[in-house]
């Protein structure tokens, strides 16, 4: 009923979030995010975002920068790009370390993540998104000819309308999603 509150002890990387919702974007889901944790539970929740409405995280400021960053940003890299591509992340407010006892060494901030729609959301294989994207950044100084030399040759980088010596983090959602499908459908051609 209204007012109340269950607390569940459990290992929120263990939780079916599935069981708290009684509608499709029903669940408002808040938190203080350890550090440790926050990247791979963003992710857990990521397999639930029909039924979530918003996510409001506290997390260490550098975080939520590089969930926020766009293409060309030094901040820019794969969490930015994967979690763009499930929804989208507004950098709130600065949490300054005296907000806390003890203070922690840190900025703190807080994210508002809001799930992307099915239509919002480019069509692709995510597992292989995933794959081309840590590929890409693991050489973040590298050109994408090379990072990506086991995806896509210098001529198929040219068919995609992309600069084989572009860095990753110049490229933007939008061009993953393209070489991903690229190479999901060479891959299929085999």
């Amino acid at each position: 009923g209204d007012g109340e509150l269950e607390v569940i002890e459990s290992d929120v990387m263990k939780v079916d979030f599935a069981a708290f919702a009684d509608a499709p974007h029903s669940l408002r889901i808040i938190g203080n995010l350890p550090y440790n944790i926050s990247t791979p539970l963003m992710f857990h929740l990521f397999n639930y975002l029909p039924l979530i409405n918003d996510m409001h995280f506290m997390l260490q400021k550098e975080v939520v920068e590089r969930l926020c960053a766009v293409p060309g940003n030094k901040d820019y890299g794969r969490l930015s790009i994967m979690a763009q591509y499930y929804a989208k992340p507004e950098f709130m407010f600065v949490v300054k370390p005296g907000a806390f006892n003890p203070p922690p060494k840190v900025d703190s901030a807080i994210v508002k993540l809001t799930p992307k729609a099915d239509s919002e959301r480019l069509q692709l294989d995510v597992k292989l998104l995933n794959q081309i994207v840590t590929s890409a950044f693991s050489l973040r100084r590298k050109t994408i000819r090379n990072s990506l030399k086991n995806y896509l040759n210098e001529t198929e980088i040219d068919t995609l309308g992309l600069n084989s010596k572009a860095r990753a983090e110049e490229l933007s959602l939008q061009d993953f999603a393209a070489i991903c499908n690229f190479v999901e459908q060479k891959q299929e051609a085999k």
